[in-house]
C-alpha cells in the first residue's frame, strides 16, 4: 500500500500542478487582452482590408505602365440581301463570314499621368496603411482603460468589503453592549442601519465591478457567456513622476505616431493628383499596331465567270494567308477644348490639397493638445494621490479614536457614521487618483512608442482577488 501511494503522489502533484496552469493561463493579462484584439477585432480586421485593397490599386498602377493586348473573334451568318465577295456585287442568299483579330497599344507619353498616379497610389496605400494601425492603437488605448477599470473596481469592492466587515463586528460588539445595560437599543439600531447601507454599497461595487468585465469582453468581442478573468498585478505608485518635457514629448509623437504619418501620406497623395490633373493638359503619344484576317464562304478559288473554280469557295487556310493585314501607327492627341473640365479638374486637386493639410495641421494640434491634457493629468492625479494619502492616514487615525469613543459609548452613532463615512470616501478617492495617474502615465507611454504594459507599477505582493459575477 505505501509503495502504490509513492508512486500515485507524483501523479497527483503533476496533476495539481497542471491544474494550477490552466487556471492561470485563463487569467489574461493586459499584454494578451492586446493581441488577442490585434488578431481578432472586427474593425482592424475591416482596416486591414481596406489597406489591401489600397495595395492592389497600386499594383494596379503599376500595371498600367504595360501595353494593352486584346483579341477578338466572330461569326456571322446571314441571310437575304449581301456582298458577294467574289464579284463585289449584292446576291441574295445565305452568307457565311468569320473574322479575327488582334491588337495592342502601349502609351509613350501622356503628360507623366502614369508616374504621377504610380505615386499617388503609394502614398495613398501607405496612408490607408497607418489608418489601420491608428485603429489599433485607439483599441489598444481602450483596453488599456478598461483592464485598468476592472482592477479600480476590484479595489472598490475591497474597500466596500472592508467597510461591511467593520460594521459586522461593530454591530455584534454593540449587541453585546445592549445586552450588558451599557448602550441604549437605539445605538444598535444605528449601527445596523449602517450595516445594511454598507451591504448596499458592496452590491453596488460589485454590479459595477461586472460592467467593467463586460466592457472589457466587448471590446475584444467574446461573448458575455465566455470564462473570463484578468490577471490582477498589485500596482502601486512606487516613486514620483520622472516625465520627459511636453515638447520632448510631442517631437518624438510627431515621429511615430500613425495617425500624422497618415495625414502627412495624404498630402503627398493629394500633391500628385495635382500633377495628374496638370498632366491632362499635355498631348498624348501611343502606339497601335494590329493584325487582322477573315474567312467568307463567298470567296472562290477564282473571280473568273468561266473558269471551273468559280463556284467552289477557297479554302480556309488559303485565305487566311490572303486575307491577314498588318497595321502600325503613331497617334498624338492634343487636347484643345474639353467643356473647361481640366481646368475644373486642376482646382478641384487643389483644394482637395489645401484640405489634406489643413487635416494634417488639425491632426498635429490635436496630437499636442492631447499630449498637453494628459501630461497635466498626469500630474494634476499625483498630486491627488499624494494628498489623498495624506488624507486617508489622518483619517484612519480619526475613525480608530471615533471607534473607541463610539465603544465606550462617547460618541453617537450619527457622528461615528460620519467618521466611517469620511473614510470610505477617502479610501475611494485614493484609489481613483492612483488609476487615474497609472492611465495617464501609460498615455504619455505611449506617445512614446512603448508598449502597453503594467509591469513597471507591479509590485511581487498578493493581493487578494476578487472574481466578477
Amino acid at each position: 500500500m505505501k509503495k502504490k501511494m509513492i508512486f500515485l503522489l507524483p501523479l497527483l502533484i503533476f496533476m495539481f500542478m497542471g491544474m494550477s496552469v490552466e487556471a492561470q493561463q485563463q487569467e489574461w493579462s493586459l499584454e494578451k487582452c492586446i493581441n488577442y484584439a490585434y488578431k481578432n477585432n472586427l474593425q482592424i480586421k475591416q482596416s486591414k482590408l481596406s489597406a489591401e485593397s489600397s495595395k492592389e490599386s497600386l499594383l494596379q498602377s503599376k500595371l498600367n505602365f504595360l501595353p494593352t493586348f486584346n483579341a477578338s473573334v466572330s461569326q456571322n451568318t446571314g441571310w437575304g440581301r449581301s456582298v458577294d465577295m467574289a464579284t463585289y456585287s449584292y446576291v441574295n442568299k445565305k452568307v457565311n463570314q468569320a473574322y479575327g483579330s488582334v491588337n495592342a497599344s502601349l502609351t509613350l507619353f501622356n503628360g507623366l499621368q502614369n508616374v504621377n498616379k504610380l505615386r499617388q497610389q503609394e502614398f495613398a496605400y501607405l496612408a490607408k496603411k497607418y489608418d489601420s494601425e491608428k485603429i489599433r492603437d485607439n483599441i489598444a488605448l481602450n483596453i488599456a482603460a478598461a483592464y485598468l477599470q476592472i482592477l479600480y473596481n476590484i479595489e472598490q469592492v475591497h474597500n466596500a468589503q472592508r467597510q461591511v466587515e467593520i460594521s459586522k463586528k461593530q454591530i455584534d460588539r454593540t449587541k453585546k453592549q445592549v445586552e450588558a445595560g451599557t448602550v441604549a437599543r437605539g445605538n444598535l439600531l444605528d449601527i445596523e442601519a449602517q450595516g445594511a447601507n454598507d451591504k448596499v454599497n458592496l452590491v453596488n461595487a460589485q454590479n459595477k465591478l461586472m460592467l467593467a468585465y463586460l466592457d472589457l469582453m466587448q471590446i475584444l468581442d467574446l461573448k458575455g457567456n465566455t470564462k473570463f478573468d484578468i490577471q490582477k498585478p498589485n500596482l502601486q505608485i512606487l516613486h514620483k513622476p520622472n516625465l520627459l518635457p511636453i515638447q520632448a514629448i510631442y517631437d518624438h509623437a510627431l515621429q511615430i505616431m500613425p495617425q500624422i504619418k497618415s495625414a502627412q501620406y495624404s498630402v503627398k497623395a493629394a500633391s500628385r493628383a495635382v500633377a495628374i490633373a496638370r498632366g491632362r493638359r499635355s498631348p498624348t503619344l501611343s502606339l497601335n499596331s494590329s493584325y487582322g484576317n477573315n474567312y467568307s464562304d463567298q470567296i472562290r478559288m477564282s473571280n473568273n465567270p468561266l473558269n471551273p473554280d468559280f463556284n467552289k469557295t477557297k479554302p480556309f487556310w488559303d485565305q487566311l494567308r490572303d486575307n491577314r493585314n498588318l497595321s502600325l501607327a503613331f497617334r498624338l492627341t492634343i487636347p484643345i477644348l474639353n467643356g473647361y473640365q481640366v481646368s475644373t479638374y486642376i482646382k478641384q486637386s487643389k483644394i482637395s490639397l489645401e484640405n489634406a493639410r489643413l487635416s494634417l495641421r488639425i491632426a498635429k494640434n490635436t496630437l499636442r493638445k492631447n499630449i498637453e491634457q494628459a501630461y497635466a493629468d498626469a500630474l494634476a492625479a499625483y498630486q491627488t494621490y499624494i494628498a489623498s494619502k495624506k488624507s486617508l492616514a489622518s483619517l484612519r487615525e480619526a475613525f480608530m479614536y471615533a471607534q473607541e469613543k463610539f465603544n465606550v459609548g462617547m460618541l453617537s452613532a450619527t457622528d461615528y457614521e460620519v467618521a466611517k463615512v469620511k473614510l470610505y470616501n477617502a479610501e475611494s478617492n485614493i484609489t481613483a487618483a492612483k488609476y487615474d495617474y497609472i492611465f495617464k502615465t501609460k498615455i504619455l507611454d505611449f506617445y512614446l512608442g512603448r508598449s502597453l504594459s503594467l509591469k513597471d507599477m507591479t509590485v511581487n505582493k498578493p493581493v487578494a482577488v476578487v472574481k466578477s459575477k
